[in-house]
């Protein structure tokens, strides 16, 4: 296919040229004008205001591509906020569900340790009264009596007034009780033959935890490494 150019003097330009290649073209026009032979001369006023006018639109066009190339890149960078937004989103909700979970455990752990600290009271409480049972000496009940501090009331029968006596001084010599007093104390009949007399007596005590350096305590959660060296052959 021909193409011919009916511009004296025209060139083809291309759509991707530059802004800038109107102010060329302006100038060399109005070189062109002003040249000898018979042309016309260049009015100045006229020649500076097309130049001026060439330029404003060279850098109007050049303005609106840099605006163009930076809406873009804002675009972009608006499209990447927004996605490490959600992601953080994901992330800071799922640290809050841990964070909630935590709390939870933390809880229930506080009080299976309170449960766990007082599950050993009345083992420790029968126990002591138990072992302090001299000769001639029998019990009857161990009862729970009120709490702050925890008392206790204990009743049974003895042959002789010194048995009692020596349970007593054997109850307060225990690392859980004290302030063993007689309630009650009297003369019976014995069940098993009427013509023997037995005393009866009622004892009231507190329990009172030893300190910590007089026990033997194991934590609740053991680490799974300790547990492990522990079980090996030789420790």
């Amino acid at each position: 296919m021909i193409e011919v150019n009916l511009l004296p003097g025209g060139r083809k330009g291309g759509r991707g040229g530059s802004p800038f290649a109107g102010i060329a073209g302006a100038l060399k026009g109005l070189t062109n004008r002003g040249g000898g032979g018979g042309g016309s001369s260049v009015d100045p006023y006229s020649a500076f205001f097309a130049v001026a006018a060439a330029l404003t639109l060279g850098y109007m066009g050049q303005a609106l591509l840099n605006v163009r190339t930076e809406t873009e890149n804002l675009g972009v960078a608006l499209e990447e906020a927004v996605n490490d937004s959600i992601r953080n989103a994901t992330i800071i909700e799922r640290t809050r569900q841990l964070e909630a979970r935590g709390d939870s455990i933390e809880e229930r752990v506080a009080i299976i340790q309170e449960i766990d600290a007082g599950r050993y009271v009345w083992p420790h409480i029968l126990d002591e009264v138990a072992a302090a049972v001299p000769d001639f000496l029998w019990l009857r009940e161990v009862m729970y009596q009120s709490d702050n501090p925890l008392t206790v009331r204990v009743t049974g029968r003895a042959g002789s007034l010194f048995a009692i006596t020596r349970y007593m001084r054997r109850l307060e010599a225990s690392r859980f009780l004290r302030g063993v007093s007689p309630e009650t104390m009297q003369q019976v009949p014995s069940e098993a033959n009427p013509e023997d007399l037995v005393y009866t007596f009622e004892l009231v005590m507190t329990y009172e935890s030893p300190g910590i350096d007089e026990l033997e305590t194991v934590p609740l959660f053991v680490d799974a490494v300790t547990q492990a060296q522990t079980s090996e052959p030789g420790n």
